[in-house]
């Protein structure tokens, strides 16, 4: 991993979002272990799950009909049907003990076992009874027509569920079909969360003095990160000095797979983080400063191997920067290869959206009939997050972006 030469005020020497999300990449990453399939939603798979048996099993019916040999209905049609003679039906859960001879038909019921000889199955749609034994054929069908193979759900050896692709709720039905009871996955990546400034009071603060502010960060980066698979690891509130922060940081390290920081809004307060961060052994600043808007003072470095990302002090910037970059981060550390696809729709722009060349700019927006309609206000102003559906990106080279230019929206879950 490279680490960029950074002097004075650092966090001007700012990195693209792409460049910074393709080059941090620490070698952290958790271990593993073992838990039931019913408790692995949301669980990474630590390598590629493999059925030791075929599905279905057994060749079965799709359809409730009759199972035939093709070749008997061979040029069936409405004016000159085909008459087969009902030997039997076939039940439910047990395998088919009769044979389908020429010029006989087999009831049975959608998913029974496929009885001997017979190599097609009819749907009781083109069929009637002519009499008690006598069935009467209107189609014909092809070989094969109306059947699975023992095989054709998934063959033995195949792969029913990747490794780095957090398990969803069909895969769990895969696996449970495949016999599968216990799933070898990547543990759930603890992230620290430590928030900072003297201006920072916890939640429950009940009435706050003039310049104080309730931490709001750390409630919403540990509800990310355990949408994101990880654990909240939350380390209180540190005031704004390089001890107590080194300190606090050293002591996350050491238990922690990602370390997150909360800095204060001073630029002070940003000094103080990388102070702490290189205060500490085998540590290393990738970069201090992203070419993005809002976001530009994050700070990624690794500390014992240990990713640590140093966000803004306001609310929207920081949360905006760890959607962006910590969620990568997170995933990679977690072994997730293959991350969960974000909802996004398209959109109209209700207005012209300004940006610098250069700049990533993330714009909050609202949805309403096809129009995304931007929301724009100080990176302090929490309540824009939540009044937003979802957020617009405006790439680096654009300076803007026009009136009724077509948009993705990411959408927020």
């Amino acid at each position: 991993m490279r680490t960029p030469r950074l002097a004075g005020k650092e966090f001007f020497t700012t990195m693209s979002v792409s460049e910074a999300l393709a080059g941090f990449q620490p070698g952290r990453s958790t271990g593993i272990e073992t838990v039931p399939r019913d408790d692995a939603l949301g669980r990474v798979p630590a390598s590629a799950v493999v059925s030791r048996a075929a599905l279905p099993g057994f060749a079965r019916s799709t359809v409730d009909g009759y199972a035939v040999r093709a070749s008997d209905t061979y040029g069936a049609s409405d004016g000159l049907p085909a008459y087969l003679d009902l030997i039997g039906a076939v039940r439910m859960g047990v395998a088919a003990d009769m044979t389908v001879r020429p010029a006989t038909a087999v009831q049975i019921p959608t998913g029974a076992a496929i009885p001997s000889d017979a190599d097609a199955v009819v749907m009781v749609e083109f069929t009637q009874f002519t009499s008690s034994d006598v069935i009467e054929l209107t189609r014909p069908v092809a070989v094969g027509e109306g059947i699975v193979r023992a095989d054709e759900d998934v063959a033995v050896g195949a792969e029913i569920a990747p490794a780095g692709r957090p398990l969803r709720p069909q895969d769990l039905g895969l696996l449970a079909a495949a016999g599968v009871t216990d799933v070898e996955v990547r543990a759930r990546p603890r992230v620290g969360i430590i928030s900072t400034g003297d201006e920072v009071v916890p939640p429950s603060t009940q009435e706050l003095a003039v310049g104080q502010v309730r931490d709001a960060t750390a409630s919403a980066l540990a509800a990310l990160v355990v949408q994101a698979g990880g654990e909240p690891s939350r380390r209180g509130i540190v005031p704004d000095d390089v001890d107590a922060l080194t300190q606090t940081l050293a002591t996350a390290v050491q238990d922690c797979d990602l370390v997150v920081i909360s800095a204060g809004s001073s630029v002070g307060a940003r000094d103080e983080t990388t102070a702490a961060v290189r205060s500490l052994d085998e540590a290393s600043i990738f970069c201090h400063g992203l070419a993005v808007k809002p976001g530009k003072p994050t700070l990624l470095a690794e500390c014992s191997g240990v990713p640590v990302i140093g966000l803004p002090g306001n609310p929207l910037s920081a949360l905006v920067v760890f959607r962006l970059v910590g969620l990568t981060v997170l995933r990679r550390v977690g072994g997730i290869t293959v991350p969960p696809r974000e909802p996004t729709m398209t959109a109209t722009l209700s207005r012209a959206v300004a940006s610098a060349a250069g700049r990533l700019d993330v714009v909050q927006v609202q949805v309403r009939e096809g129009v995304a309609v931007p929301l724009f206000g100080f990176s302090a102003l929490l309540s824009l997050l939540t009044a937003a559906d979802g957020y617009v990106v405006i790439p680096e080279p654009a300076t803007g972006l026009d009136e009724g230019t077509t948009v993705a929206v990411t959408l927020y879950r």
